[in-house]
């Protein structure tokens, strides 16, 4: 007997054996399997999102395919020549409102904001890659409203793409850690960051990926096997993430369980995805733990290689127990579902077994040296101290509470204080912060998206975000109704909406979109376009989707394999489709006009000594491709000093400090080039501005003795200051 409906959801309206649904399911199969390989593509091609290159490329290929996807949206969604049998139930996208349109164009206004601060930034190049990058973002966004609206039955191919990515990711993160000789000789941390190049946003994409599986394993259609293999895919997620040893990606899961958990009604199944992974997932990481090799630092290839190994061992019989548990569970529940009773019961013992938890906790702090209140006073403290002490990359770091984030907020509410209006520009804050950094680290984010907003775009900035999500939140209420509520008339009225799958879904969908943006309060993976996307993907849709209506199915005679009318296109939306592509391709022409530069920089000094006239063509190259790249710049008074022109390079360098004056690193070239002339004065001069804007250049010699750059500055500063007398 199969399982009673959920709460609120609609019979069937049919009765009798099931149609055939083999093409539907194949094409949902291949949406789904196209979907991952977008994300996958992103995520290994991306990386991290720190190199020019690799996300010049990425950032060009979203920009392009979504402007591509937008325009064919405007196309299709024109309205065809239906029959008169077309249901009315199932309006064409024409005849809708176009859902998510404002969260759009917000997302895009932001994006110019970013730009238009190259005018005021202290690092117009950064702010220029940073607009780049959010040009791409808001193509996605735009792409996925547009697919919500022009095919919103596909919603499962989207969700279940999103699910599959990150299991990708995780299983080659954790290959990387299995056979490290083959895909990871070099590396010297412990702790899992494959394919990003950073540990948290490998767990951040473990985290939403379980958002996923729960979905996949708990929902009520779709084919039995899927349910079944939902499950060893959590104990794979799991692994992943209990082996990165973050702790932000950690709570913004327990975040995410929390908010499915109250907002979707199938509990006690999700309850049975999840308590199944975690025990299966407990054995590779209790053996991990407990194996030198595995989390120390700068172990020897052989010894990781060896652990790795017995780690894969176990990670397979982990894989296949859950596999088999997952059929079974399915097995029984499809020939029986539990009795309400059961059900009743067994949620009780859930929730008792949470209280429990919750107790245990509680008393054991309570007992502690500290006391309850002591222990919480004293955490907190930990927390908020900007100058605690970095926990070590072991699994220790779990149960640590101090982090250095602190000191990074810090900084960037003292930049925040100097510019509070527009801020320091974006991609402004690695500049900005080093007039008030305390040690030497190079850090390029402020590791929270409110703080760095407010840092980099001010009140202004923060003001924009602010809309923004509101009108994200209006527009996915639309389509999900969280805790069967919604905003009418400036009121969070009750309002009851059948649990479809679709619906499910939806929640589940947002579920991950609350998962990364909980993690974005805390740390800088908004930065990492594979998690980044996938996030942008969910939010999209989900604004893109407007109330939930029975969508016309699609192999309907009224809407399948039906090309638009071009006679009833006109020239408006041709028009349009037009003016999208155009504007597509000139984001594009912008987005790789830095990595030009970058390129034609990097020739210029590498012939510099062979060709000395290709090196200049060069760097004038660069300069015009980016006029406000000092990198050109710097590229082009090196091709000045080598050809002896001496005041053609001082009044290159002077152009640098004239185009970022509060950039040490202009003074600095500046001060070194007066130095080698020897102008001693002017290099003093110079070098101070250099000090001022990068007070560790002056640090004690413990401290800066960890940061060659630095110290090579401040020997050219102390020579300076001897030549000169001063």
């Amino acid at each position: 007997m199969s399982a009673p409906p959920a709460r609120g959801t609609a019979p069937s309206a049919t009765t009798g054996p099931p149609v055939s649904t083999l093409r539907p399911l194949n094409n949902a199969a291949a949406a789904t399997v196209l979907c991952a390989g977008i994300l996958c593509a992103v995520a290994f091609g991306a990386g991290g999102g720190l190199y020019l290159g690799s996300m010049t490329v990425v950032e060009i290929a979203l920009t392009l395919g979504s402007g591509l996807v937008v325009a064919g949206v405007v196309v299709a969604a024109a309205r065809p020549r239906e029959p008169p049998t077309t249901p009315r139930s199932a309006p064409s996208a024409a005849g809708r409102p176009i859902y998510g349109a404002w969260t759009a164009a917000l997302l895009l206004v932001f994006a110019a904001l970013s730009a238009v601060s190259i005018v005021w930034s202290v690092e117009p190049n950064a702010s220029w890659e940073d607009a780049g990058r959010l040009l791409a973002y808001g193509g996605v966004f735009a792409a996925a409203v547009a697919l919500a609206r022009i095919a919103p039955q596909r919603w499962s191919a989207i969700l279940g793409g999103v699910t599959l990515a990150a299991v990708a990711v995780s299983a080659y993160a954790l290959l990387a850690k299995i056979l490290p000789g083959q895909l990871d000789p070099n590396e010297t941390y412990a702790r899992l960051q494959q394919p990003y190049g950073y540990w948290i946003a490998t767990g951040l994409t473990a985290a939403m990926g379980a958002i996923g599986c729960l979905w996949l394993g708990a929902r009520r259609d779709g084919h039995g096997a899927l349910r079944a293999l939902a499950y060893p895919a959590m104990g794979l997620q799991l692994t992943t993430l209990m082996l990165t040893y973050s702790r932000g990606p950690l709570a913004a899961l327990a975040i995410g369980l929390i908010f499915w958990f109250s907002a979707v009604p199938l509990r006690l199944r999700g309850a049975t995805v999840l308590l199944a992974g975690a025990a299966g997932a407990a054995v590779p990481v209790a053996f991990d733990f407990s194996q030198h090799a595995l989390t120390s630092e700068g172990v020897a290839l052989a010894s990781r290689a060896s652990a790795g190994h017995q780690l894969g061992v176990l990670v397979v019989a982990m894989l296949l127990a859950l596999a088999l548990a997952g059929v079974a569970i399915g097995f029984f529940t499809a020939r029986q579902a539990p009795k309400p009773q059961a059900r009743r019961l067994a949620g009780a013992a859930l929730l008792g077994a949470l209280a429990a938890a919750v107790l245990a906790v509680a008393g054991a702090l309570a007992l502690s040296q500290r006391g309850l209140t002591g222990t919480i006073s004293h955490d907190f403290n930990a927390l908020t101290n900007p100058n605690a002490k970095t926990p070590e990359n072991t699994p220790d770091r779990l149960t640590a509470i101090a982090s250095v984030r602190a000191r990074y907020w810090k900084e960037a509410l003292e930049i925040f204080s100097a510019n509070p209006v527009l801020g320091a520009g974006a991609g402004g804050y690695a500049t900005a912060r080093l007039r008030y950094r305390t040690e030497p680290l190079n850090v390029r984010q402020a590791h929270g998206y409110v703080v760095q907003t407010l840092a980099e775009l001010g009140l202004v900035g923060l003001a924009v975000t602010l809309a923004l999500f509101v009108a994200w939140l209006v527009a996915a209420g639309r389509a999900t109704h969280p805790w069967d509520r919604r905003w009418q008339r400036w009121r969070w009225r009750r309002h009851r909406v059948p649990y479809t799958p679709e619906r499910i879904g939806l929640l589940s969908a947002l579920a991950i979109v609350v998962v990364f943006g909980a993690h974005s309060l805390i740390d800088w993976t908004w930065y990492v376009p594979g998690d980044a996307c996938v996030a942008l993907l969910c939010a999209g849709w989900l604004a893109g989707r407007g109330p939930l209506q029975p969508p016309a199915p699609a192999d309907s005679p009224g809407v399948q394999s039906r090309a638009p009318d071009l006679g009833a296109l006109g020239t408006r939306r041709l028009g349009a489709a037009a003016a999208v592509i155009a504007l597509a391709l000139l984001a594009a022409w912008t987005q790789w006009q830095p990595e030009r530069s970058a390129q034609a920089s990097e020739r210029a000094l590498t012939v510099l000594s062979s060709d000395p006239h290709a090196a200049r063509a060069d760097a004038q190259a660069a300069i015009s491709e980016d006029p406000i790249s000092t990198q050109a710049l710097g590229a082009l008074a090196a091709v000045e000093q080598h050809d002896g022109e001496a005041p053609a390079a001082e009044a290159t360098l002077q152009r640098a400090v004239g185009m970022q004056p509060s950039n040490p690193q202009t003074w600095t070239a500046l001060g070194e080039h007066d130095l080698a002339l020897g102008d001693y004065a002017a290099a003093v001069n110079e070098l101070r501005a250099a000090v001022y804007l990068n007070p560790e250049i002056v640090a004690p010699e413990p401290t800066i003795i960890y940061s060659p750059e630095l110290l090579s500055v401040r020997n050219d500063y102390l020579e300076a200051l001897r030549a000169s007398g001063a």
